[in-house]
């Protein structure tokens, strides 16, 4: 049992020094940072912008009481204990989400760009291949015949 274990061990350390579980997890904890960035650009800017484009719309207070009595807020109606159903905390969360997304691809789109930036195009290799004007088989760039139909491949004109 102890042989079983030891083996069980030795493989769960190799999993964990795994390269791709360690770039995992180098991912989650830049991402759980990065999240405190995005929630706040989308909080603390792009969201009083929308409300300023609605004019204050507060999605949060829409809700539907499943059930008696009626409620100025949802806050009044969930402190009543009474049963509701907070369709704007849904759609809030829906806005949340889209902006949020956005706001990431047009990050990420960002930085693509910028790295792209530095990258210089190599021109395409030059060809080392020629088709035969006769046989249509391809041979070297150089032939002067063809060794497959013995055919004089006539040298092409050279632009002055």
């Amino acid at each position: 049992m102890a042989k079983k274990e030891k083996g069980f061990i030795a493989e769960f350390k190799k999993f964990i020094a795994r390269g791709s579980v360690i770039d995992l997890a180098v991912g989650v904890i830049i991402g759980g940072a990065f999240q405190a960035i995005v929630n706040s650009l989308v909080n603390d800017i792009v969201m009083p912008l929308i409300s300023l484009i609605t004019k204050g719309v507060d999605f949060t207070n829409w809700f539907i009481v499943l059930g008696d009595g009626e409620y100025a807020t949802l806050a009044e109606a969930q402190e009543a204990g009474a049963a509701v159903l907070s369709y704007g905390n849904f759609i809030s969360a829906i806005l949340n989400f889209i902006i949020m997304a956005l706001v990431i691809f047009l990050i990420v789109k960002a930085i693509n760009k910028a790295n792209d930036l530095g990258k210089k195009e190599e021109p395409a290799p030059a060809p080392t291949t020629k088709k035969c004007p006769f046989c249509k088989s391809e041979i070297d760039i150089e032939a002067t015949v063809c060794p497959f139909c013995t055919h004089d491949i006539p040298e092409e004109e050279k632009e002055d």
